[in-house]
């Protein structure tokens, strides 16, 4: 258990959070939540002992285990993957080099025995006979084959390392497990196996994640970071998002009912206070008027930008043929022979094992791309706006400010136009003059959304769009699509997002693709019962 009491977190004179007293119990999960900036991740720093609060103190249950995924992809380069997952827990990996230290050395002495026999019983206790077995146990369920787990940590591609440095976290059956975006750069099967271990796992999960249907599946609490306040709720996600809806709605409901009953005491004593047969009543309503407060609603920390596509015209009969389309890239064949036909209404997510080949496709389609093979044809009347998931080629060499960035794509490109039009993306203030290269991940993906917005296009191409964003864009991205009256392709890792907004599943496969019109529930459903 982790007891947190009066925590308080200062930076730079101001305070990030205040009064926070919360437990974190087992056999619970809980998401930690809030908009960028807030604190999600430092939070989790001070949890675990990194980071010093400012004032009030953070305990945990004596004897207690703590595990905390890492974020350096580069930490472990030098060890092998297992190694790597085993360091997971610190004293069993100190027992077992404190071992081989002893069992090599050419004099070994009667107390040299002695300690050994210490060492060995320690080793036991904490399952160390088991634990290469337990390490790769975790490494099969996350996708790294027994034909990485000799390898060393330098040679594995980033997604691989990310999943090994899960498997370190989750070894050893720590007490309590702190994970911040663990899905990141995980596919679907890693994702769900993580799911199925952490709702069987019986110690203490705290894990901050923009995956929403993540946060629904495992979390028993959400913590929610927002007004300076750190508040503890019962429920998965969504029930937090539509009860804190609710909840903002009846405040906003007392105030403007408080609102109005003071401006009827106030008219009245303005009526009457002059009469001497009614001076009592008014005294009396002064004194009711004194008692009633209009709360002012929290400013909250989350900002949700105006995401909203609407096409200049509308889709003729043909959309896109594609024609038996194949690509090799370094002497690796992505896509093999993909033929299909787009509709008008169509909204198709790419699914892939490899993230490459769904990214290859879509490049194919955007015609930034030629395939060796195949061809596609767009249908004249068609118009077509392409978000790529590397964009860094549209900012890094460039010198523009936001407003002379966003110009390019616009008809209209008075000042006070783009100004506006950036506020609603979240730039307001003197942001719009900033200089495109300097943008963060996020700040660029806005930027991105905006230039489609302004194309007025009747087919939207998506590469990985919510990368980079926190909870508040993904939504607002998300129901920008799901509202877009024209048609889609697009690829994401997101669950809630493809199932929301697609109706027609697309899953590029090395023998081509398998093509459904339905939901992504409904696909993973069908592949499951095969």
């Amino acid at each position: 258990m982790i007891t947190v009491t009066d925590l308080e977190l200062q930076f730079g004179g101001s305070k990030l959070f205040e009064n926070v007293n919360l437990k974190f119990t087992d056999g619970n999960c809980y998401g930690i939540i809030g908009a960028n900036g807030a604190g999600k991740s430092t939070f989790l720093r001070i949890l675990s002992g990194e980071l010093d609060s400012t004032r009030g103190t953070v305990e945990i249950s004596e004897n207690t285990r703590m595990s905390v995924l890492k974020q350096d992809h580069f930490q472990y380069n030098d060890y092998n993957v297992l190694e790597t997952v085993i360091m997971g827990n610190a004293r069993l990996y100190q027992i077992m080099k404190e071992k081989d230290d002893l069992y090599s050395k050419e004099d070994f002495s009667d107390e040299d025995g002695e300690k050994a026999a210490e060492l060995e019983g320690e080793f036991a206790e904490l399952n160390g006979w088991e634990a290469e077995a337990d390490a790769a146990k975790l490494l099969q369920g996350l996708g790294i084959g027994t034909e990485l787990q000799y390898m060393k940590m330098e040679s594995l591609k980033d997604s691989d390392k990310v999943k090994v440095l899960l498997a370190q976290a989750l070894f050893g059956q720590p007490q309590i497990v702190l994970l911040d975006e663990p899905t990141n750069h995980l596919d679907v099967n890693s994702i769900n196996w993580l799911e199925d271990f952490l709702l069987d796992f019986p110690g203490t999960v705290i894990v901050v994640s923009h995956d929403r249907h993540f946060l629904n599946t495992v979390c028993t609490h959400i913590v929610d970071i927002d007004y300076g306040k750190i508040k503890m709720y019962v429920g998965n996600y969504d029930f937090w998002y539509e009860s804190s809806r609710i909840m903002q709605q009846m405040q906003r409901d007392l105030n403007k009912k408080n609102e109005d009953k003071i401006k009827e005491l106030q008219s009245f004593i303005e009526r009457f206070s002059a009469n001497k047969s009614k001076s009592k009543q008014a005294t009396s309503r002064r004194k009711l008027i004194e008692k009633l407060s209009v709360e002012e609603m929290p400013a909250s920390s989350r900002r949700y930008p105006f995401v909203g596509f609407k096409a200049d015209r509308e889709i003729g009969k043909d959309t896109l043929t594609v024609d038996g389309i194949s690509k090799t890239i370094d002497g690796v064949k992505l896509l093999n022979n993909i033929s299909f036909i787009m509709n008008r209404e169509d909204k198709i997510a790419i699914i892939s094992e490899n993230e490459q080949a769904a990214t290859a496709m879509m490049k194919i389609l955007a015609e930034e791309m030629e395939p060796d093979e195949g061809k596609i044809k767009w249908g004249v009347s068609t118009s077509r706006s392409y978000f790529p998931k590397d964009n860094n080629k549209y900012f890094n060499d460039c010198d523009l400010n936001l407003i002379q960035w966003l110009a390019q794509f616009s008809d209209d490109e008075h000042e006070s136009y783009l100004r506006g039009f950036l506020g609603r993306m979240l730039f307001s203030g003197d942001e719009p003059l900033k200089p495109v290269k300097v943008l963060s991940g996020g700040e660029k993906v806005r930027c991105m959304l905006s230039r489609m917005m302004l194309a007025g296009s009747n087919v939207l191409l998506l590469d990985q769009p919510t990368n980079h964003l926190d909870l508040e864009s993904i939504t607002a991205v998300n129901n920008g699509l799901t509202d877009f009256k024209g048609a889609e392709i697009f690829t994401s890792h997101d669950h809630q997002f493809i199932q929301t907004i697609a109706n027609r599943i697309i899953e590029i496969t090395p023998d081509g693709i398998i093509d459904k019109q339905c939901t992504y529930d409904e696909y993973l459903e069908s592949k499951m019962a095969k």
